[in-house]
């Protein structure tokens, strides 16, 4: 099967993690932090978003098998987050 991200953060998503529409049907374009009975938990931009997620850089990189800097992870943030549905749906 394909892995799926969440097209608001990126975070890979697996069964249990996904958001919740507004009939509480799972969502499977965005995971349960982004989004909530059918709307996004949080309003903020795509640069706010990146700032959030570059604060759980050393949580990644024990999954990832990488070390990544924070300055790392927003640079390869600002390349895939412009890609995603939340991200370009807004731009």
């Amino acid at each position: 099967m394909e892995q799926k991200f969440c097209q608001s953060c990126g975070m890979p998503l697996s069964s249990g993690q996904f958001g919740s529409n507004r009939d509480q049907t799972v969502n499977e374009d965005y995971c349960m932090y982004c989004f909530k009975d059918g709307a996004f938990t949080q309003s903020m931009t795509m640069d706010e978003m990146i700032e959030h997620c570059a604060r759980f850089v050393e949580e990644f990189n024990k999954d990832a098998g990488q070390k990544l800097t924070k300055d790392e992870a927003i640079v390869q943030m600002k390349q895939y987050f412009p890609k995603l549905k939340r991200w370009v749906e807004n731009n």
